[in-house]
């Protein structure tokens, strides 16, 4: 195991962000209806939003913006500002921005995307960890010309196989997973070491009929996406082919994404927890933002008291 220290400021971020967030994983929708949203998520107990970048669309400092001057109290992160949408001087003088405007409160979480997605922009594919590493480097040159934030913020890697999770561990403050089971997260412990931040994603179902609460999950697996880095990680893990086909086994399914009522949720977050998680980023799966924030009302009482 690395990084046996732990270091002050990963311990001020664990105390800020609390155990649980939100992720807001909705398409466009009107400033005033993300305004709203927001606040009732604040009310509601959570300790932070997470909000997703494609490339295009909803622009991932634009966004935290608007959410961070919308909330009072709120940690805003990117999980994950997409690194093909901007040269790594820009996300690094747009998060040192961010974090010297709300101190303490915002998050950058940094990603590779995925291949077919990258090509569809107009873009050349890289080889991820490679890409990542020159990132890095360059971020790390730019930052005389950027803010120095009296907080610093926490990067963190979007990282599922173990190549990344250990330049996390090497180059950052902690790794973002998504949608992925509890051995998972056990194992990204063991690679970061006590001394980094894992934050945790997963998709939570409140369904209570198994074969409508796997339907739902099913929808958002990306499994079946052309090179997959979720295909790819739960292979590592040992699953086969078999049992990513059409969305997942019920098996998988039921591993991947928690569901049920708010109380059997909180308990599958739970043991993500235990495996060593320090926060967990919850989505559900909604068509507007208003559904979404319904949903997270619903399972507050039960997930932030965790």
């Amino acid at each position: 195991m690395t990084n046996a220290v732990v270091d002050d400021s990963v311990e001020e971020a664990r105390g800020r962000l609390g155990r649980i967030g939100a992720g807001l994983m909705v398409p466009i929708a009107p400033a005033n209806e993300w305004r709203r949203t927001v606040a009732r998520l604040e009310q509601a107990g959570y300790g932070s939003v997470w909000i997703n970048e494609l490339i295009g669309g909803r622009e991932s400092f634009a966004q935290a913006g608007l959410l961070l001057a919308a909330s009072e109290r709120l940690v805003v992160g990117t999980s994950v500002a997409n690194l093909w949408a901007r040269h790594p001087a820009a996300m690094q003088g747009g998060a040192a921005v961010l974090a010297d405007a709300y101190p303490g409160r915002f998050a950058l979480g940094i990603g590779v995307s995925a291949e077919v997605l990258v090509e569809a922009s107009g873009q050349k594919w890289e080889r991820p960890l490679q890409r990542m590493r020159g990132y890095l480097d360059q971020m790390d040159a730019s930052t005389a010309s950027a803010p120095r934030p009296a907080v610093p913020f926490p990067r963190l890697l979007g990282a599922l196989g173990p190549k990344m999770l250990a330049l996390a561990a090497e180059r950052a403050d902690g790794a973002l997973t998504a949608t992925m089971p509890v051995e998972h997260t056990r194992r990204a412990r063991e690679i970061l070491g006590p001394g980094k931040l894992l934050i945790v994603g997963q998709i939570a179902v409140p369904e209570t009929d198994p074969d409508t609460a796997r339907a739902i999950a099913r929808q958002a697996s990306a499994l079946d996406m052309p090179g997959s880095p979720y295909a790819k990680a739960l292979s590592g893990l040992g699953y086969q082919d078999a049992d990513l086909r059409d969305g997942g086994t019920d098996a998988l399914v039921d591993a991947r994404s928690p569901w049920g009522d708010a109380e059997t949720i909180a308990a599958r977050l739970r043991a993500h927890l235990d495996a060593g998680a320090d926060h967990i980023c919850v989505n559900v799966l909604a068509l507007d933002l208003d559904s979404a924030a319904d949903q997270f009302e619903k399972l507050a009482p039960a997930l932030t008291v965790l």
